[in-house]
């Protein structure tokens, strides 16, 4: 069992999730006030997306990340930020017999492109989503091959900001591990996605054939998603890891109760407390990780 975990809260992702909850964050002051929320009621991390503020759907742009940065550093808290760089992934299959016209969801670009943002703001730690996955139970994919890995894992390692490895299912993580064969990552940090249509489930066996697999030494997360958040939050907790919550993965707090991102920070601790464990704040979180923490 892990004693000393660090709690990441996901504020607001980049599916579907706004017209179903009003606490989803959209606009730049939205997500930074969530950050703050988060912090403030425990979290260690905070994983950003941003949205566009006219339409509450996904985006890549620069601009609106700079701006949540900007309103995070300026708050009167101390939280790491963990910026996401698996947009620009999205590709949406043709239907029937006509693969090759696209749907209107694809947002398809280079590894590169996907870390135009990580590049520009330097965050403490960025995501790599080490993979390709039949995303969801219609015709889309999320594509990242492993020559496109390979190729943001090195530019990730230039720009000294720590990642962390997507793995939502058993050959990404095979592929990570390779990455760090070849000296392509530095000491990342690994991130267990379990439950997403149609990647690895959420339960126990599945959870602990990824953590018997992770390389030695590894610092872990791992989360459900939907009412399996807490289940898995206590799971990772009792497999040695470390925890993630928030309204990317679920937006509820109890049957019929909406939550706010602060809200699932604070029942994870909860939880994490009964278990007899503690949550480190930003501080003891960078130490655990090896970061070294940016302006």
């Amino acid at each position: 069992m892990n004693h000393d975990v660090i709690i990441t809260c996901a504020l607001t992702g980049a599916g579907d999730t706004t017209a179903r909850s009003p606490h989803v964050p959209v606009t730049p002051k939205q997500i930074a006030a969530a950050a703050v929320e988060a912090a403030k009621a425990g979290a260690t991390v905070v994983h950003c997306h941003v949205r566009d503020p006219q339409t509450g759907k996904f985006s890549r742009d620069v601009a609106l990340y700079r701006e949540v940065m900007e309103r995070i550093r300026e708050a009167d808290v101390d939280i790491i930020v963990n910026l996401t760089a698996g947009m620009g992934g999205d590709l949406e299959i043709g239907g029937g017999e006509n693969p090759m016209e696209f749907g209107p969801n694809t947002d398809l670009v280079g590894p590169l492109t996907r870390l135009a943002h990580v590049e520009e703001l330097l965050p403490e730690i960025c995501t790599l989503d080490c993979g390709t996955l039949n995303f969801g139970d219609g015709d889309t994919i999320y594509v990242s091959t492993p020559a496109q890995l390979r190729a943001g894992a090195k530019r990730i390692q230039e720009l000294g900001v720590k990642a962390e490895l997507e793995i939502f299912d058993t050959g990404h993580l095979w592929f990570a591990k390779q990455m760090i064969k070849e000296g392509l990552l530095d000491n990342p940090l690994f991130q267990l996605c379990l439950g997403i249509p149609w990647g690895a489930p959420a339960d126990t066996t599945t959870m602990k054939a990824m953590v018997d697999n992770l390389p030695d030494g590894a610092v872990w997360a791992g989360f459900g998603i939907g009412r399996m958040q807490m289940p898995m939050a206590a799971q990772a907790v009792l497999l040695g890891g470390n925890v993630r919550v928030g309204l990317e993965d679920n937006l509820w707090l109890d049957r019929g109760v909406l939550a706010t991102n602060g809200q699932l920070v604070e029942r994870a601790t909860e939880i994490l407390s009964r278990l007899g464990a503690r949550v480190l704040t930003p501080a003891e979180g960078r130490q655990k990780m090896g970061l070294k923490q940016r302006g």
